[in-house]
């Protein structure tokens, strides 16, 4: 899967989003640039993160490094907004258990940047873009239809 080589953490339960922005246009599905993984971006407390919803794979389910399905990880967590429509927070990496610095806006309808980088500094960084996703319901075990990817 190339998303960045970059990861993320489990889960948490969402609390309160009473601070977030009325219309976030980050919200929602996005197909990672390879078309190889399906997250939903949502309000989680004060904040932005995505989970890892679905996956293109053949075999077994892949493992993190702490050998725990990919499946339902939530890789972007602490997403917050700042200067021109963008949110800064953190990825994980899920097969080296790294966390990166990041940045995600919508740079068109319907297409989301997403830039992981190093040391507090964007420019030590890679972009990636993804497309938001209207395709069809993700099979079992996170599995992403053939024809998406």
């Amino acid at each position: 899967m190339t998303v960045l080589s970059l990861s993320c953490v489990r889960a948490q339960s969402p609390v309160s989003n009473d601070s977030l922005p009325q219309n976030i246009p980050e919200q929602g599905l996005w197909l990672s640039e390879g078309h190889d993984g399906l997250f939903s971006i949502q309000p989680c407390g004060h904040a932005l993160c995505g989970q890892l919803i679905g996956m293109a794979y053949e075999g077994e389910m892949p493992k993190d490094v702490w050998g725990r399905s990919q499946c339902g990880i939530r890789m972007l967590t602490d997403f917050v907004p700042i200067e021109d429509r963008k949110w800064q927070g953190h990825i994980l990496d899920p097969r080296t258990g790294r966390v990166y610095q990041a940045r995600i806006w919508v740079s068109q309808p319907n297409v989301l940047k997403l830039r992981g980088f190093v040391l507090g500094m964007p420019l030590l960084g890679e972009t990636q873009t993804w497309s938001r996703y209207t395709g069809p319901p993700v099979g079992p075990q996170c599995k992403l239809p053939k024809d998406v990817h």
